[in-house]
């Protein structure tokens, strides 16, 4: 009888598996043996003397060893030859020139490769090499494989080019006489087209006249329509070797035959080799003879041959553009009738078809035409050049509407890798495809999104700019739909598994500071961004979102918002629970001393970076230790002295109390590099000019941004002043015309006696910027200070009327050439901005109602209410 616990389910006691008894019961099934195992004697035969040199144990695999073996030995052939070159060459060579007879494909293969590597590697003279290894390749040339027979042809090939012309006419050009005879094998044939065309770059004209265009010929009017197709993608290369004229007389006509040839691979091969010798006819030849063929391509491509139409659509722009100054009107409008015909095949029924005459398209037929849309997409930089960019909008755009629109991800994946090459043609009409940025932004496919990002920076700072040339207002603040775009594309890779996407996108996003104001880049990215660091799972997203971070930081305009994010950083990410956001900590400290000033490091994060020393982790701590150096090169003495006891404190306590022994030689390395090292003083140095006067220049673009943010709220201040006094002086003209008329007078006479005061005015308003400080000076730390906060916050309302008010001024590009002040002292106070900064704020300044006469009308006021 059973014991009665386990009648019972109790999973607290029992296995995964249920009740014991079930697992008593269970039936152990015994797999089958592999039977695949080698015997003692398999391994026997295997097995090699451990005693024997590198070249006697290759001899020993090629003689008595498995297939395998001896096709790792030929593989092992470069490493031999980097060693042993000379014992290698007399023993081992000819035992693999004497295995490859009856060795199997994958011997051979491998041997083709190896022979091409020790050519690459140089590890012999080309004489040498020539005299032991080409026999080798011309002896398995003609295997009766078609793989292996192409793989030594590719390294023939290559040989050809290295080989002095001496060795390639005898060894090489004589044999090909016979070899490419009719009475050869269809492989022999070919292969000679292939070597024809290779050896045409290598002799002088006369040579090549006399001794391959009679080969050419032959070969052209091969039995074989393989061996026609062969020899006329070689016509190129045999064209561009014996120059202009010959082409004329001797290529043309062979291609005007080719063309009309009863095999269709043979017509298409030489429509491919027309369109790549287009440079080389002149303007008779392509109107007598190119044009006419083109044209009879062009019209039996969707009658007779469909074959074509893949690659007379890649090739459509090239061939457009080639033929460009023969073309009349009318036939510029056909071709570019014709273009825009293959831009939508296979998305509308054709005219002149009913229903019933329509037949269901094959699979084959839907791949052929969304290549030839692909094609298109790919051509389309070529068409505007065709049409002139100033036709653009009305010859072209309906088309790319439709290629950005295309049911197919390739087709749209290929516009988005074109959609730069477009904006740049387009110039200062690039505005008129900003939605369709806006649609490939928001493309359900990512692969789409990956190729328009690539080029997502030049993209938006030419619609920002308005093209290249283009001086004008800035257009971008017209594309309502692109923040939320770019919002929504980095939320759609965020949640894909496709993370490199993600990266990329992020590392592009950096670019935004530029293009967008600082406002909207702190509300709409920059709180993402630390959203990324703190929950993202992928260590280079984490690391691109921080450093994008660190760059809109860098730009912000309000110190508030600066002071808010700077605090986040330390208590989220320097004081978090988890240790991998300690860690991410120390990778934005990283970024923040790459894009920031030394005294703005050392300011805020400084002290929090040496807190981690204490971090209870043995990978932080040791990540701080490699970080020390660079943070030991932000430190300027005398100012910083106090900073630099601080650092020599916590590396004493490490070496003290340090426990863990991978830390502590990261420690003792450390202070070795960290006594090498020479701090930089506050004055220039030789040895550290150009990184102080980076340093210097980063100094002072931060500088500046505190002043343009006091300058712009001085502004905002006078503008809300001069608005109260408007309001009241309607109101009062309102109640009583006579009492407005001596208002009027008042203001008048206080505009002529004010000039004193106004200048008054403009020299208090520089007393104030000069006792403006760029940041707060305590440390960023709980332990040691709080941030100051700013006495003014600002609202959405505020930032409404900052964004109308400033116009251009708050699409900034924060560049280095764009600030020019005056010398900046490093106490920490804002120098003062240079003329030409004073003139954008001025021109700003009248752009806003009543701001020219809001200094007079104070003074008006001021002198009524004395007087009263």
């Amino acid at each position: 009888m059973r014991p009665k616990i386990f009648s019972k389910m109790d999973f607290s006691h029992n296995s995964l598996f249920g009740y014991i008894e079930d697992l008593q019961e269970l039936t152990i099934i015994e797999r089958p043996v592999r039977r695949s195992l080698k015997t003692p004697e398999e391994i026997e035969r295997l097995t090699v003397d451990e005693e024997l040199s590198d070249i006697e144990r290759a001899l020993y695999l090629l003689s008595s060893g498995q297939d395998i073996q001896g096709t790792s030995v030929v593989a092992n052939l470069p490493v031999l030859m980097r060693q042993n070159p000379a014992e290698t060459l007399r023993r081992v060579l000819p035992k693999i020139r004497e295995v490859l007879h009856v060795a199997g494909v994958e011997m051979q293969l491998t041997a083709a490769v190896s022979f091409l590597t020790v050519l690459q590697e140089e590890s012999v003279s080309i004489h040498t090499y020539s005299h032991s290894f080409l026999h080798i390749i011309l002896q398995n040339l003609e295997h009766r494989d078609a793989g292996v027979s192409n793989a030594w042809l590719e390294t023939l090939l290559a040989v050809i080019e290295a080989l002095p012309k001496e060795t390639v006419r005898h060894e090489i050009l004589n044999p090909l006489v016979s070899k490419a005879q009719l009475s050869q094998t269809l492989q022999s044939r070919l292969v000679s087209c292939k070597i024809m065309g290779k050896v045409a770059n290598k002799f002088e004209t006369h040579i090549i006249k006399r001794e391959v265009l009679p080969l050419v010929k032959s070969l052209c009017q091969d039995v074989e329509y393989e061996v026609r197709t062969c020899m006329c993608q070689q016509l190129e290369h045999v064209a561009r070797g014996i120059g202009t004229e010959l082409t004329k007389t001797v290529v043309l006509p062979e291609l005007v035959e080719l063309a009309r040839d009863e095999g269709s691979s043979v017509r298409l091969a030489a429509f491919e080799t027309l369109v790549n010798l287009l440079d080389m006819f002149d303007a008779d030849d392509r109107s007598q003879t190119v044009l006419p063929l083109v044209k009879s391509f062009c019209e039996k491509s969707f009658k007779a041959d469909e074959s074509i139409l893949v690659s007379l659509s890649f090739h459509l722009g090239k061939l457009c553009n080639g033929l460009y100054g023969i073309f009349t009107p009318e036939q510029h409008l056909r071709f570019l009738e014709f273009y825009k015909k293959l831009s939508t095949l296979g998305l509308q029924q054709e005219n002149g078809h009913n229903d019933n005459q329509l037949h269901l398209q094959t699979l084959e037929q839907e791949k052929k035409y969304i290549s030839v849309r692909k094609n298109c997409a790919y051509n389309f930089p070529a068409m505007i050049v065709f049409v002139d960019p100033k036709n653009f909008h009305l010859e072209l755009y309906s088309i790319f509407f439709c290629l950005c629109h295309d049911p197919e991800v390739s087709v749209r994946y290929t516009m988005a890798i074109s959609f730069f090459e477009v904006a740049k043609l387009l110039n200062s009409d690039v505005y008129t495809i900003h939605k369709e940025l806006v649609t490939l932004l928001q493309d359900e496919s990512l692969e789409v999104l990956d190729a328009l990002v690539g080029h997502l920076p030049e993209i938006l700072e030419l619609m920002t700019n308005g093209g290249e040339n283009n001086g004008s207002e800035s257009k971008l603040l017209s594309i309502p739909d692109l923040i939320p775009a770019l919002t929504t594309a980095e939320q759609r890779a965020a949640t894909s598994l496709k993370w490199r996407t993600h990266e990329k996108l992020l590392q592009k996003y950096a670019c935004l500071p530029h293009i967008i104001p600082s406002d909207q880049i702190y509300y709409r990215f920059l709180h993402r961004m630390l959203t990324i660091i703190l929950t993202n799972n992928v260590l280079p997203v984490q690391k691109a979102a921080a450093r994008t971070l660190c760059v809109y930081l860098r730009y912000n305009r309000k110190q508030e918002q600066r002071h808010e994010v700077i605090q986040k950083l330390i208590e989220q990410l320097g004081q978090g629970k988890s240790y991998w956001n300690r860690l991410r900590f120390l990778d934005t400290c990283e970024f923040i001393m790459e894009l920031f000033s030394k005294s703005f490091f050392c300011k805020y994060f400084f002290l929090p970076v040496l807190e981690l020393t204490h971090d209870p982790v043995a990978n932080v701590r040791m990540k701080l230790c490699c970080l020390l150096p660079k943070v030991k090169s932000t430190l300027k003495i005398p100012t910083d002295k106090h900073l630099l006891q601080q650092l020599e404190l916590c590396i004493r306590k490490l070496l003290c109390q340090e426990k863990d022994k991978d830390v502590l030689s990261i420690v003792k390395r450390t202070v070795l590099e960290l006594d090498r090292m020479e701090i930089s003083v506050d004055a220039f140095q030789k040895r550290f000019y150009e990184n102080d006067l980076l340093d210097q220049e980063k100094e002072r673009q931060e500088h500046l941004l505190l002043e343009m943010e006091q300058l712009e709220k001085q502004k905002q201040k006078n503008e809300g002043r001069s608005t109260n006094i408007n309001d009241k002086m309607f109101e009062k003209k309102r109640r009583d015309s006579k009492t407005s008329s001596v208002l009027a007078k008042s203001i008048n006479l206080s505009i002529s006696g004010s000039s004193s005061g106004t200048s008054a005015g403009k020299e208090e308003k520089k007393s104030k910027l000069v006792r403006s400080q760029s940041f707060s000076t305590q440390v960023l730390h709980p332990k040691y200070s709080n941030i100051d906060k700013c006495p003014n916050k600002s609202s959405a309302t505020g930032y409404t009327s900052s964004i109308s008010g400033m116009g251009k001024s708050c699409m900034l590009s924060f560049r280095d050439d764009s600030f020019r002040t005056h010398s900046a002292g490093n106490s920490g106070n804002a120098a003062f901005p240079s003329s030409s900064s004073r003139n954008l704020f001025n021109s700003a300044d009248q752009k806003n109602n009543g701001n020219k006469e809001s200094q007079p009308r104070k003074m008006s006021i001021k002198n009524r209410k004395s007087n009263s």
